[in-house]
């Protein structure tokens, strides 16, 4: 399971290892927007935020019951009390540490983020980070990506799957 900031490269970094691993790739924003036929974005502005981490609650708890995958649910799964603590012993965390500077230059050029709408992204991903990093750090293992492609950051992380035998 991957997980940290936006912009950090989960679903880009856990496409590449799902490839390497030949398993399935559960990306769950994915799962959920393909499910409502709408966006992340549009859920938070239409149902708000707590209805959106019950679909991301439930469509991870149905992805890690089902056949091995690469599981890469939104970077503030983690940050959700008890979330991480559900899947101690069943997955290994991978928190795919990114500095709020690499952050915001990767989404700089992508989409919106619903809590990255605001005047000043690069502060708002400030605040994300210093409230979501205490959770990150209690992840399984932690890999650097600032100064890496997505390409070496997902050899790293299937070098550890392959020695650990769980993702």
């Amino acid at each position: 399971m991957l997980v940290g900031l936006p912009g950090a490269g989960k679903s880009t970094v856990g496409r590449l290892v799902a490839a390497n691993l030949k398993v399935p790739l559960q990306d769950i924003d994915t799962t959920i927007e393909a499910k409502l036929g709408i966006s992340i974005a549009d859920i938070f502005a239409a149902r708000g935020e707590a209805e959106f981490r019950r679909l991301e609650q439930s469509e991870t708890a149905s992805a890690l019951a089902g056949e091995p995958a690469v599981i890469v649910p939104g970077g503030g799964w983690a940050a959700q009390p008890g979330n991480l603590e559900s899947v101690a012993g069943r997955v290994a965390t991978v928190y795919l540490e990114a500095s709020v500077e690499t952050a915001v230059r990767r989404l700089s050029a992508g989409e919106t983020r619903p809590l990255l709408i605001a005047s000043d992204p690069a502060a708002q991903l400030s605040d994300l980070f210093a409230t979501r990093k205490p959770y990150y750090e209690k992840c399984d293992h932690h890999i650097s990506t600032d100064g890496k492609n997505a390409t070496q950051v997902a050899n790293e992380v299937t070098e550890l799957a392959l020695e650990s035998e769980v993702l």
